[in-house]
């Protein structure tokens, strides 16, 4: 088989991480989101371009899990990534993170799943976006976040471990 020379497979993370970011659009308007859709958003917090506390960078000093559902603030969406606010046991932290951050994605409401190659622009047969997946929602450890606007049925959101997104 020839060497991809147009690097498709770049051509489709890049393509997918428009999904993320036209998701994260619909979250960032006036009505937040519709329904019961939310997000788990892992990402590598050691990427190029990622802000975060430093706290939570030693916590997480590879990857972290945060959920937007209904409580976040100033989410502001650009070309290239995204911010925002949450709260972690209590106090309000800023995190800015570039799309190519983005490790996963998931919409559990009606089971969407991006995943990414953590390095899209390495020479690696293994980069491709996969659909589907399980994520346990459960996570009694998870620090809590704040509310940012009200919604019917408000659960409350959560930072997920990890161990929820990894294969048994």
């Amino acid at each position: 088989m020839a060497k991809d020379l147009m690097r498709y497979d770049i051509m489709a993370q890049e393509a997918l991480r428009g999904v993320v970011r036209e998701a994260l659009l619909v979250a960032a308007g006036g009505e937040g989101l519709p329904g019961n859709h939310h997000f788990y958003i892992t990402f590598r917090t050691r990427a190029p371009g990622v802000d975060i506390d430093a706290s939570l960078l030693e916590k997480y000093p590879d990857e972290m899990t945060i959920v937007l559902e209904h409580q976040f603030w100033d989410l502001n969406i650009t070309d290239r990534g995204f911010e925002v606010t949450l709260r972690f046991s209590g106090v309000p932290k800023y995190l800015s993170l570039p799309f190519s951050a983005i490790s996963r994605f998931h919409d559990p409401s009606v089971g969407f799943h991006l995943q990414f190659d953590p390095d899209p622009e390495a020479d690696n047969d293994d980069i491709e976006a996969e659909l589907g997946s399980e994520i346990d929602d459960d996570n009694p450890d998870a620090p809590d976040t704040p509310p940012s606007r009200p919604a019917p049925g408000d659960g409350g959101g959560q930072v997920v471990s990890l161990d929820s997104f990894r294969k048994k």
